[in-house]
């Protein structure tokens, strides 16, 4: 499929879903004007939307996945900005607006992202390994100190006991 082909299908959809919403006007006499009906509609969708991501990105939040919101924000942004360059290539003549283009654009950072996402696990997985280790070291320095603090005072109380035992 073509990106011409691709962009008139989007319009023939967003094209049915108008006249729906025309009818709808139509049929309740409601007589919103086409500006007050883009007000509605967009007003509307984008609430829907929040109601839906809002959610979804606090609950992401809180587990510490900001990096997931980050990637949906910036992936939303590339979509756009790879259609805003294949329109402005139409428009002005400076290349031909072609749907690969767009599919190339989004594969590129999703190949990019990925080779950083493998850096970045390798990174994290290296400092979780120098924690845990260090952590360990601790932990062993701590259970051998008490060891020998409690063999010492094990050695006092014998000494103790035996002085005891002499004097009695």
């Amino acid at each position: 499929m073509n990106m011409t082909a691709f962009l008139y299908s989007i319009v023939e959809m967003i094209a049915e879903v108008h006249s729906r919403i025309l009818s709808l006007n139509d049929a309740y006499e409601y007589n919103f004007s086409d500006k007050e009906l883009h007000f509605l509609v967009i007003g509307l969708l984008g609430m829907a939307m929040i109601f839906v991501v809002y959610p979804l990105f606090k609950f992401l939040a809180s587990t510490g996945h900001v990096m997931v919101i980050s990637w949906v924000y910036v992936f939303t942004l590339i979509i756009v900005i790879t259609f805003a360059i294949e329109i402005g290539q139409r428009v002005t003549n400076t290349g031909n607006m072609e749907f690969a283009d767009i599919m190339f654009g989004l594969v590129g950072f999703l190949f990019m992202f990925f080779i950083f996402s493998l850096i970045r696990g390798i990174y994290h997985g290296i400092l979780e390994l120098y924690h845990y280790y260090k952590n360990r070291k601790k932990r062993g320095q701590r259970m051998n100190g008490s060891l020998n603090r409690d063999a010492a005072e094990y050695e006092d109380m014998e000494e103790y006991e035996h002085e005891e035992d002499e004097q009695g």
